[in-house]
């Protein structure tokens, strides 16, 4: 079924938070590696808001010059695992709404996405600190923004190609909100027990309408 490209939305720019340079050599790329794989550690350990510097070069046995040669503080190390993480979520979701292939079918796939995140950051101590931290963060936040509006478009694509006569403008508006809904679902749902964060998760996707038609016809 063909996708309609979508206008993306602008970002206004804000300090980046990225690291200095990803290195392509085998050496310095498995150096890079190494920085991540003690930064979850420590994350996961402390938190992102206990993440420090000094601890990364003690446990990688590095110098502090060949730590910033990469990575210029510790937001630019917690972007990068946040944008690692939220790649492998965008497949995820890709993959879900490419399976579907009449009106029908959308809705059990936006199931299938909400089940899906909720595994992935019950399974990822590390993101999910991470995502709880967008609250505080700016930078974490235009992350989660960028992020949350990648779905939209991906959704909206869908959507379109689903009703192609219905209001662009419309589609992308129902897109956007749904996505920001299935993303406060799953954080919500994290932030409890397993077991009560399953059961909440559940009411959200009974509270989906069983034809996102009869919400657009209407």
């Amino acid at each position: 079924m063909p996708r309609q490209p979508a206008a993306r939305r602008t970002q206004k720019p804000e300090p980046s938070g990225q690291p200095r340079r990803i290195p392509s050599q085998q050496r310095g790329r498995q150096r890079f590696e190494k920085i991540l794989s003690v930064a979850m550690e420590l994350i996961e350990k402390h938190g992102s808001d206990g993440l420090k510097m000094s601890e990364i070069v003690e446990r990688a046995e590095l110098s502090f010059g060949a730590l910033y040669q990469y990575f210029p503080d510790k937001t630019s190390i917690i972007r990068t695992l946040a944008e690692r993480f939220n790649d492998q979520g965008r497949q995820c979701v890709e993959d879900e709404l490419a399976r579907v292939k009449d009106v029908a079918g959308l809705t059990p796939a936006l199931c299938n996405v909400a089940d899906a995140y909720y595994a992935f950051f019950r399974s990822e101590p590390v993101m999910r600190d991470i995502w709880h931290a967008t609250h505080t963060d700016k930078l974490l936040q235009q992350v989660d923004a960028e992020d949350t509006e990648y779905h939209a478009q991906t959704l909206f694509s869908l959507m379109h190609a689903l009703w192609p006569e219905h209001d662009e403008r419309e589609l992308l508006s129902i897109s956007r909100l749904t996505m920001q809904l299935l993303a406060a679902a799953v954080r919500y749902a994290v932030s409890l027990d397993e077991e009560e964060g399953a059961a909440a998760l559940t009411l959200y996707k009974r509270m989906l309408p069983a034809d996102l038609g009869r919400l657009i016809k209407g």
